[in-house]
């Protein structure tokens, strides 16, 4: 640990045994009081120097972001309608802080401080793909492009919900633990209609990630208030597929539940510009296993139920190792359920992977795919690539997605 993050000063004391003391000089009751005047100054000194608070902000930071460590600093979510209806371009409050905010005490780490920071990085990920969404397309783009002319107003009000989750997330991550800050991101915004198939895939895959974070959470409070983030992720994602797609917004009886949360969470790191991440940011997502990504294959003709697609691996110094011995299994996560298809990854990677998409799933929400060594993939460590998330609503710009991926 480095010297910024001490919090520790060492002082001498101010009642070691003064030089004075014991003579018999006739000036000695003069230097007696003299020097008890000098301790007890020296005591004041190191008494206000203990009780000051020691900055552990390092010096390439202008210490502004500290102000966040004071949950009461700023508009607060709830009481103000800051994260609802400011229709400015410019980064609402606190996005326009994008700096760490460093611990403010000593201590163990609060249970659960782990789980409220990979919110906090992946929600700066989507704050700010909504930030560069208002900023890069007017209200005219997104009505040549056929959408609704209040299109742009929406998209404002969620960057407004999501700044609102920001500050929350950021108030929950106790003062003992830093408070990550944000890095510089990518998106697909070469169109309107390419971005909102995007925000649709995200927003739904927000969702299925909180059931899985919920899981994480030891203490019930912070169980409730993700569950509470989540409510208002699917009323954005009820907003996309009726306004902007037109469709029936319902997903059957249950979204869809993903046990291993920070699997989907590091599959967002093809979205985080390399080396942009403040240095002091901790480990995002943590724990993480740096999974190989899985998609499906451009190729492929749907990516609904019954549909076979071709298995993809795109990263090429991050490719599967399958074990002749073992059998090796797709497996399907949807609603509350997940179903195992059996692979053959004999000859791989000369021969491809095939894989049939369950055939008995209903073409609502997202259904959720990795690759295990176990049926049901029942551990996080059986789980050997993925996740992927597919968007089945709407299944054609499911497909779009998957042909506009990183094939």
């Amino acid at each position: 640990m480095t010297a910024a993050y001490d919090s520790e000063t060492t002082n001498t004391s101010p009642y070691q045994r003064s030089p004075f003391t014991g003579s018999t000089s006739p000036v000695m009751p003069r230097l007696r009081s003299l020097g008890a005047l000098v301790v007890w100054l020296w005591a004041l000194l190191a008494i206000s120097a203990a009780a000051a608070p020691v900055s552990r902000v390092l010096t390439y930071y202008s210490g502004e972001a500290q102000k966040l460590a004071d949950p009461t600093y700023g508009p607060i979510p709830g009481l103000s309608d800051h994260y609802s209806s400011y229709w400015g371009i410019e980064r609402p409050f606190p996005g326009n802080i994008s700096d760490p905010v460093f611990p403010t005490e000593d201590g163990p780490p609060a249970e659960d401080d782990a789980t409220w920071q990979n919110l906090l990085s992946a929600e700066w990920i989507i704050f700010e793909f909504y930030q560069q969404g208002v900023e890069r397309f007017t209200d005219e783009d997104f009505v040549k492009a056929g959408m609704p002319k209040t299109t742009r107003r929406r998209l404002m009000e969620i960057r407004n919900n999501e700044a609102g989750h920001l500050r929350i997330f950021q108030n929950q991550i106790s003062p003992t633990s830093i408070k990550p800050g944000a890095c510089k991101y990518k998106f697909p915004l070469d169109n309107p209609r390419a971005y909102l198939g995007f925000l649709t895939v995200m927003e739904i895959s927000s969702m299925a990630f909180l059931t899985g974070l919920v899981q994480e959470a030891k203490i019930p409070w912070n169980q409730g208030a993700m569950a509470a983030i989540s409510q208002t992720e699917a009323r954005h994602e009820v907003w996309a597929l009726m306004d902007i797609w037109k469709l029936d917004p319902f997903a059957g009886p249950a979204d869809t539940v993903f046990p291993y949360a920070n699997q989907i969470l590091y599959s967002t790191h093809a979205l985080v510009v390399p080396g942009t991440c403040p240095h002091e940011n901790p480990e995002y997502p943590h724990p993480r296993q740096l999974l190989p990504d899985l998609w499906a294959s451009r190729d492929a003709n749907s990516v609904e139920p019954g549909a076979t697609i071709t298995l993809y691996f795109p990263e090429p110094d991050n490719q599967p190792v399958f074990d002749d011995d073992t059998q090796y299994y797709a497996v399907f996560f949807h609603s509350v359920l997940n179903i195992s298809v059996p692979m053959d990854t004999e000859g791989f990677p000369e021969r491809p992977i095939n894989v049939t998409i369950p055939g008995s799933f209903e073409t609502k929400g997202v259904f959720v795919a990795l690759v295990a060594d176990e049926p049901g993939a029942p551990t996080k460590e059986s789980v050997v690539a993925g996740p992927a998330v597919v968007l089945e609503q709407p299944a054609e710009l499911g497909l779009a997605l998957v042909k506009g991926g990183p094939n």
